[in-house]
């Protein structure tokens, strides 16, 4: 079968490795789409693990089934990263901190023509798609419950203000949920077609975040890499505000900590997303609560793979690039 192996965002090489084989109480899935995160192309981050099969948002069908719940011909969407459900962390509700979601994936990434799902991932990760949902819109279900985790982690409420520092992939979803919640949202880019999408995805107020004037919010979403957009964060952060970084920047950060302590501010971090946040996001998105379709800017082949990680490394008029592995 086809795969995709990442060496570095330059060097992606389509190679032909062995169908995975599965065993009991596993699922083979045919990959039909599959989503370039942001992550993805962080060249810090994933060159430490190079070569590898990356590729963690996909949607497909099953093909082969040993799963008594599943069956072939089902249309799936699959998470890479599931919790033990039995940890202390877990036990507290807190299923992203699980060793087990973190060490776990599925076989051999989502990059390729097939991936094997692991027994785990079938049990807690693995969810038959709507039909109003389709593929593509299926590689949307994780980053969306990534959003969903991150404003819940930081009690986002009806009422509030809250900035969101870039407006990329991340940032839009963001805004979509922060929305939901009754927020006030501003949001911020350096690029003027996100600017645009940020604004039709409800922002009440948009800047271009090296224009932005002084304002101050209840939550700020750092939705960037950029170094600079965690200063902004701490220049607009209200007293007794929260910061979610929910994206970081690839050195360590400066905090002011007299700020800090005097205005009581928390920083905190958010990473990936539960079960119970993956479900609610296949909700929102059949209900049509969420519309993620719009922001699927890019489809191609795999082959092309590596104009993808381009085009998202890029960050100027791509949103989501989705991959075929079929086509």
């Amino acid at each position: 079968m086809k795969v995709a192996v990442y060496y570095n965002n330059h060097d992606i090489r389509i190679n032909d490795i062995p169908q995975p084989k599965i065993s009991e109480n596993e699922i083979l899935v045919k990959v039909r789409a599959s989503g370039i995160c942001g992550t993805d192309v962080m060249e810090w981050y994933r060159i430490k693990k190079a070569p590898r099969i990356l590729g963690h948002e996909i949607s497909g069908d099953i093909a082969e089934s040993k799963s008594p719940k599943y069956k072939p011909g089902q249309r799936v969407f699959v998470s890479h990263h599931v919790p033990c459900n039995q940890c202390k962390h877990c036990l507290e509700g807190n299923h992203t901190a699980c060793e087990t979601l973190h060490a776990g994936n599925y076989d051999p990434g989502g990059y390729s023509e097939f991936i094997r799902v692991p027994k785990i991932n079938v049990d807690c990760g693995t969810y038959v798609l709507p039909e109003n949902i389709s593929y593509e819109e299926g590689t949307m279900i994780e980053p969306l419950a990534c959003a969903i985790r991150g404003l819940k982690v930081i009690q986002v409420k009806a009422g509030q203000t809250v900035l969101i520092l870039g407006s990329g992939i991340s940032g839009l979803l963001n805004i979509r949920v922060a929305k939901l919640k009754g927020a006030r949202v501003i949001a911020t880019d350096i690029d003027e077609y996100r600017l645009k999408k940020a604004w039709e995805c409800g922002a009440d107020e948009v800047f271009n975040a090296q224009e932005m004037p002084r304002v101050t919010a209840d939550k700020v979403l750092v939705c960037t890499g950029a170094i600079a957009a965690v200063e902004q964060a701490f220049q607009c952060v209200d007293r007794k505000g929260t910061i979610l970084l929910f994206a970081i920047p690839n050195k360590n950060i400066e905090i002011p900590t007299v700020d800090v302590w005097r205005n009581e501010i928390t920083v905190t971090s958010s990473y990936g997303a539960a079960p119970v946040d993956l479900e609610e996001a296949i909700q929102l998105i059949a209900m049509g609560k969420i519309r993620v379709n719009d922001l699927i800017t890019h489809k191609l082949p795999l082959e092309k793979i590596q104009e993808g990680f381009r085009l998202v490394a890029d960050a100027k008029d791509s949103l989501k690039v989705v991959l075929d592995p079929t086509a």
